[in-house]
């Protein structure tokens, strides 16, 4: 595996590399922490973060977040996504899998252990879609000596997966077990109204019951399951939530709708100034009272802006607005 380009942006970099089938995108981010860009009260951190702007990193032997794609494109159409430009979802190797992360790593020899290196497997693709992730979580857990992994997947838990309810209790049994808890699984939910979510889904979502069914016997340890909502003026009801998703096993997370190519041609938007709490938090205060852990992260223009966030890719056209530097 090569790397074809290196894009350094304000808070890491975006890698264009070749895979088995063609050519894949991951990222190496360094973190503010979450005493900038985070607000959760049921970690102690209740305060109004104010406007979030670009600021120090913290040292990647604290924090390291790496980013693989999944897949070449993905097929699942959701209308805010640029990754569907890049083509149709077609299964990344174990191989593709572990080469960007070692990669992404590379890039930084100097740095020879992390307290804490997240892997996400959340920038091209579906990854429910692709079993070779879970044989990459296993991997991972002696793959790098002295970094302390946490591999997180984001899914939409698409409607027409038939091997989804066995991807789902193969991660979770991996995140109970070997992991002690200390893997992820986020849940992208974005709406609680049904012909809302099959918009934003592209009609290739499950519905919140049909979610909780196959999460049914699959209760995690440690770290809850994360229902994530890109905050855009859809329905968020904490009474639908509690008819399938019970606070002790699941917290809410609250983020901007990203700015993509996509969702700004259709003009789906978090309202008013996304890198302050306010677009957020009167949905905050209304989960909180239903009895969810939430936690709200507040995006600066830096993030958003360098293409790093979800929905975005290099492959699909787009390009870093924020100052940036193309090394390869």
């Amino acid at each position: 595996m090569d790397v074809l380009r290196r894009l350094t942006v304000p808070t890491g970099d975006i890698l264009v590399v070749s895979g088995e089938h063609g050519h894949l995108e991951c990222l190496s981010l360094g973190d503010y922490g979450k005493a900038v860009n985070v607000k959760a009260d049921f970690m102690g951190l209740s305060r109004d973060p104010g406007v979030v702007t670009h600021t120090d990193l913290l040292p990647l032997e604290h924090k390291w977040v790496i980013t693989v794609s999944t897949q070449y494109g993905c097929s699942m159409g959701c209308p805010y996504c640029d990754v569907p430009k890049v083509g149709p979802g077609r299964n990344a190797t174990l191989e593709d899998l572990a080469g960007q992360i070692v990669l992404a790593k590379s890039l930084h020899p100097e740095v020879t252990q992390s307290d804490r290196l997240n892997v996400h497997f959340a920038r091209m693709g579906e990854p429910t879609w692709n079993p070779a992730v879970i044989a990459c979580a296993e991997w991972l857990r002696g793959g790098l000596p002295g970094f302390n992994v946490h591999p997180v997947v984001s899914t939409m838990m698409p409607r027409h997966n038939g091997g989804l309810p066995v991807f789902i209790y193969e991660w979770m049994r991996l995140k109970n077990g070997a992991y002690q808890g200390n893997a992820g699984l986020q849940i992208s939910v974005n709406s609680t109204d049904e012909r809302e979510r099959e918009f934003l889904f592209h009609g290739n979502a499950l519905t919140l019951a049909d979610i909780a069914h196959v999460m049914a016997g699959n209760a995690p340890e440690g770290r809850k399951v994360t229902l994530n909502f890109a905050v855009a003026g859809y329905q968020i009801d904490p009474s639908v939530l509690l008819r399938n998703f019970d606070p002790a096993h699941y917290l809410v997370k609250l983020t901007p709708m990203h700015k993509t190519q996509a969702a700004g041609e259709r003009g789906i938007a978090t309202g008013g100034d996304y890198t302050t709490l306010h677009p957020y938090q009167a949905d905050e205060d209304a989960l909180k009272s239903a009895g969810y852990d939430v936690l709200v992260f507040v995006a600066s223009e830096a993030e958003d802006l360098g293409r790093i966030t979800c929905g975005n890719a290099i492959l699909a056209g787009t390009m870093p607005e924020v100052p940036y530097t193309e090394v390869v």
